[in-house]
């Protein structure tokens, strides 16, 4: 039994090795994993016979000579992922490199009822119908912004879909494939490479302002799985009522719902409108870089560690880098620079991502 175990960690250790490196070879695996080349051999060998594995040409090792290259089969499996908003539904096919072979943005109102879930679930066939994958498909991850109890299967509070205590086995049902529930920031988080970030703070800067963060790899959730709810944090006490019903929350100051309004209607349309001459919404967005600088120094005192910025502003935000880091440095005395502060890796997308990649993850733990 435990030399089964090993076996299987051995490979899947190759396989996400493989994956995260794009190309590689047997010598590279050998040298970076640290196994013999007869254990690569064997292990490499029985993954390209399963399909898992396919070679792809001579690759440039760092021995100086050419060996057969190698990466993952991305049509090997999938995994589909969704975003539930309380207007709209996204949804993304993953493949098994972790790429987005597929995204599909749909308008849709939330609703309660189960004639929502057999909703989904038809877009859902009509999405990936004419595919010819639907037996190579692992799951369905649906993100859900809000506190999920797996254990009940039920979203114990959600504010932005206006929902307490509700139960998710319409969607489990609605499904011919297996589903898996997760809080729309820790998805988010886990779109990210978390053999990259390691320890990492991801702010998810979205219509409502969530976030998650991730030890030595691997998502912390807290004691009721309430932990990086950054949004509901007292940016300003006695500020702007939050639609939780306090009082000065940073998500009243830094979500992206502050930024729209009746000449905005999208975070898009306001997006484009910064630097084109239009004094107040310069003003408008200068607000919000400060009031989102004072939200990112705070993070950064209760845990040193690198902040991803996501969701639908994290987007953007690559592009004002430079006057979001000035602000930043301005509150923060105890950093010389902000190279701790990165860019998210997918932007509207991430959440419907994260979730899909929980089935690539559980079906290459046990290759």
């Amino acid at each position: 039994m435990e030399r089964a175990a090993k076996k299987y960690k051995t490979r899947s250790n190759i396989v996400n090795y493989i994956i995260n490196n794009k190309t590689t070879s047997k010598v590279e695996i050998s040298k970076e994993l640290n196994l013999s080349m007869p254990t690569v051999l064997s292990n490499v060998n029985g993954l390209i016979e399963e399909g898992i594995v396919v070679e792809n040409g001579e690759y440039e090792s760092t021995g100086g000579r050419k060996a057969k290259g190698m990466s993952i089969n991305p049509v090997y499996r999938y995994a589909v992922g969704l975003m539930i908003t309380a207007n709209h539904l996204v949804i993304a096919l993953v493949n098994m490199r972790y790429e987005v072979e597929k995204e599909e943005r749909i308008r849709m109102k939330f609703s309660p009822e189960s004639s929502y879930c057999m909703n989904v679930a038809e877009l859902v066939e009509k999405f990936i119908n004419g595919m010819d994958i639907k037996d190579r498909i692992l799951g369905v991850g649906i993100s859900i912004p809000g506190i999920i109890n797996r254990e009940r299967h039920m979203i114990e509070k959600s504010h932005a879909l206006q929902l307490e205590n509700y139960s998710l086995s319409f969607f489990e049902q609605a499904f011919s494939y297996p589903v898996y529930f997760e809080n729309d920031a820790n998805a988010a988080m886990n779109a990210e490479n978390l053999n990259k970030y390691k320890n990492a703070v991801y702010l998810s800067l979205n219509n409502t302002l969530g976030g998650a963060f991730c030890i030595n790899g691997k998502l912390f959730q807290g004691q009721a799985q309430k932990a990086g709810e950054f949004g509901h944090m007292i940016l300003f006490p006695g500020g702007r009522r939050c639609y939780c019903g306090k009082e000065g929350c940073a998500d009243a100051y830094c979500a992206a719902s502050v930024l729209v309004d009746d000449k905005h209607e999208t975070l898009e349309q306001f997006m484009k409108s910064i630097g084109t001459g239009d004094k107040l919404v310069d003003d408008k967005w200068d607000k919000y870089l400060t009031d989102l600088a004072i939200l990112i120094s705070n993070i950064r005192m209760a845990y040193d560690t690198d902040i991803i910025l996501g969701g639908e502003v994290g987007g953007y935000l690559s592009e004002h880098m430079m006057a979001l880091g000035e602000k930043v440095m301005s509150y923060n005395n105890f950093d010389t620079d902000i190279r701790y502060l990165k860019n998210c890796a997918n932007k509207r997308e991430a959440s419907a991502v994260g979730a899909a990649k929980y089935f690539l993850y559980e079906f290459i733990k046990n290759i």
